[in-house]
């Protein structure tokens, strides 16, 4: 045991000194994401040194041991000295990590972990044997790694080691990354390069980076990751890419993460030889049932089945005149006896659309209500359209009181500037998440599932990761990862708190950084919805590649792929009318909140435009009029990235030269589109209403004809 200990301490130290002189040599490239785990300052370390001057860690399974050796790598780096792990406390300043019924002290300490369930844990400050000791305690493996995690968080961020009294435990039961992964390595709306999982080279060859993804998911409570595209590719439930998925699920469970896959409804016909694919039939029925229990025989802890259907071209129930009910719990009743879940995305829109397209999904779920299985979850998006730069809560969200919704988050900024552009989501999905849904609670007890009880509950984000070396295309954009995961594990978490501690680990625990860095982040998403989509304007964007604006487009297939459908501008007025007089989807939401949205002396400026359509004169609370404060507020944006700009570059003296550049070369292309956005939307609105611009808005720098012609067929992130 001491030799074994002696070799660990020499290879702790080694691989310190190779990692220093690596940063030294190189700069950092954002890999390590906000695990960095850099030394801290000299007064830090001396008072974090002699609080973890060992490592006292009990149980034998592979989740303990990445607990234990994410401590050692985590604490050796912060403090610049290896961490000893030892078998029993021997001094002060110990680390004590274990459950009650692997450690008989911490049993002997009563704590209260009847309040944390299986994931949860206590961290706290106490004396065992007469030695300070920080005991890391859980009722589960998988709660001590979230505990480690924690307190590594807490030493990264500078808060006081003394005094500890720490309870905790995820208030949402599934914390989910769906990767829009595709067999061939394309990732749909992706911006960070190719797909991690390199299916070719699996099930043979593990990329370490499997592993520092899992780390990574596992530091902010991601309990679960969906690896395909939900425009499915039936191959991926075959015998040999259920090897595969074997691989990697075998690496991600000590992290506590299960592996879901998208399930393509036509799979029987399409890999099993049926002519039908009616979840009412039989032999369709048998032949799930026969494929779950293959890929639990394969996989026993496999999570389930996420499905898009008859949505987008994708092939569903309603092909054979069955409804969505019928379809999940066909499903679930598959993967039922496995203690698996159906998760069943409402972004629906019929082939032959006749109401407004934002009342879609509530028109075909809502009669549904108690309808489904146990262990179906509806999975809905934060607005009723399409992940755009601010839409209303989903009016779904507390009107399916007896069916568990899972809120689905796009991490990957499909209509927010791509990879290039700095938009921190954390305000935004904070908004949401905070919004009154009328029915009793906020959208985040609905979610969580304590204003319904929901057996189930949970959030989903559409992964942003890729194989870019800094994983997500730019080194802001990790913050948009790191902001899912905490408020997917808590939902009524700070967006700015969160902002705060990702800035602090990932780049500088200087205040001097850390405050406008922040400030910037908070600012940065109201800036982007200004310069792209502002009071209350969407889906303005481009075609198919939806990189850059395209407000004029009006030649395709159906009217509600084209901008025109939404913004409805015209010589007299502009906004799409949802009240009574129009589409009257403001009725979807309940009473209370349905009267602020309908009446446009109440509804949030943010939204006017989404819920009414208003003549150009109409009177601001500004006291201009909509015209003017239409072409200010895309004004507005730009003023705001050179504000970022201008703070980033005041910042140099905090950020390592590299990482410093790459952000602020991605700011630069920001100021430069947001201008384009500006500029392209105000000549086409202006070619509209023939209204003069307002004192101090600039001219548009082409003609609207220029803008038109602009092109794009190579924008990334559609593979298609």
């Amino acid at each position: 045991m001491r030799l074994t200990n002696l070799l660990r301490t020499m290879v702790s130290a080694f691989l310190l000194l190779l990692s220093a002189g690596a940063f030294a040599q190189t700069g950092e490239d954002g890999y390590d994401l906000w695990l960095r785990y850099r030394p801290l300052e000299a007064g830090l370390q001396a008072r974090y040194g002699r609080a973890a001057t060992e490592l006292v860690a009990t149980g034998r399974s592979a989740t303990v041991e990445a607990a234990a050796a994410e401590l050692e790598r985590g604490l050796s780096g912060l403090l610049g000295r290896p961490l000893p792990r030892t078998a029993r406390i021997g001094k002060d300043g110990a680390i004590l990590l274990g459950t009650p019924a692997s450690t008989p002290a911490i049993a002997a300490m009563k704590l209260p972990l009847d309040r944390v369930g299986a994931e949860g844990f206590v961290i706290r400050s106490t004396r065992i044997g007469g030695r300070d000791v920080i005991v890391i305690a859980a009722n589960q493996d998988i709660g001590l790694l979230y505990g480690a995690f924690r307190l590594l968080r807490l030493v990264q961020t500078g808060a006081a080691p003394e005094g500890l009294d720490i309870v905790d435990a995820p208030k949402a039961k599934l914390r989910l990354l769906n990767h829009w992964d595709n067999l061939d390595r394309t990732v749909e709306r992706g911006y960070a390069g190719f797909s991690l999982w390199d299916w070719h080279k699996l099930p043979d060859y593990l990329d370490p980076r499997y592993t520092d993804y899992a780390r990574a998911n596992a530091s902010i409570g991601i309990n679960g990751t969906v690896l395909t595209n939900v425009n499915a590719n039936a191959e991926v439930l075959t015998a040999p890419y259920l090897e595969k998925v074997k691989a990697l699920a075998g690496v991600f469970r000590p992290y506590g993460i299960r592996v879901y896959l998208t399930a393509r409804f036509s799979a029987p016909i399409e890999i099993g030889g049926l002519k039908t694919a009616d979840p009412l039939d039989p032999a369709v029925r048998a032949w799930w049932r026969a494929k779950a229990d293959e890929i639990y025989r394969t996989i026993p802890d496999f999570g389930g089945f996420l499905v898009k259907a008859n949505s987008e071209g994708q092939p569903g129930p309603q092909d054979y005149k069955r409804n969505h009910a019928d379809g999940a719990n066909m499903l679930a009743d598959a993967v039922k006896p496995h203690g698996g879940v159906v998760m069943w995305r409402a972004f629906v829109y019929a082939a032959d659309n006749r109401e407004d397209r934002a009342k879609q999904a509530y028109s075909e779920f809502k009669p549904l209500d108690g309808h489904f299985r146990d262990n179906v979850i509806v999975q809905v998006k934060n607005g009723a359209i399409d992940f755009q730069p601010r839409e209303p809560f989903h009016p779904l969200f507390g009107a399916m009181p007896k069916t568990p919704l899972v809120m689905e988050f796009q991490i990957t900024k499909e209509y927010l500037g791509f990879a290039t552009h700095l938009a921190y989501l954390g305000t935004m999905w904070e908004e949401v998440l905070r919004a009154d849904t009328g029915h009793g609670g906020t959208v985040a007890r609905v979610v969580d599932g304590s204003l319904h009880h929901y057996p189930v509950s949970g959030l989903a984000g559409v992964a942003n990761i890729g194989n870019d070396r800094n994983w997500t295309g730019s080194h802001f954009d990790q913050a948009n990862w790191y902001a899912f995961g905490r408020l997917a594990w808590d939902p009524d978490a700070s967006a700015r708190t969160i902002a705060a501690d990702w800035a602090r680990m990932t780049f500088s625990n200087e205040d001097g950084f850390v405050r406008p860095t922040v400030d910037v982040m908070m600012a940065s998403h109201q800036a982007v919805v200004d310069y792209m989509t502002p009071l209350g304007l969407h889906h303005l964007m481009a075609t198919g590649h939806h990189y850059g604006p395209g407000p004029w487009v009006n030649d395709l297939g159906r009217p509600d792929w084209n901008p025109t459908y939404y913004h409805r501008a015209d010589a007299q007025g502009i906004g799409f009318d949802r009240t009574r007089s129009g589409s009257d989807a403001v009725s979807q939401y309940a009473p209370s909140v349905a009267r602020i949205f309908a009446d446009p002396k109440r509804v949030p400026e943010d939204l006017l435009l989404w819920f009414h359509h208003l003549p150009w004169d109409h009177r601001m609370a500004s006291g201009r009029s909509l015209w003017d404060e239409l072409v200010l507020r895309y004004g507005r944006g730009v003023a705001e990235v050179r504000r970022m700009r201008a703070t980033w570059e005041s910042l140099r003296p905090f950020v390592d030269p590299r990482r410093h550049a790459d952000v602020a070369a991605f700011l630069r292309i920001q100021e430069k589109e947001a201008i384009w956005w500006r500029d392209a939307s105000v000549a086409y609105f202006r070619s509209i209403n023939r209204l003069p611009l307002p004192p101090g808005a600039p001219e548009p720098a082409m003609s609207l004809d220029a803008y038109k012609a602009l092109s794009f067929p190579h924008a990334p992130g559609n593979p298609s």
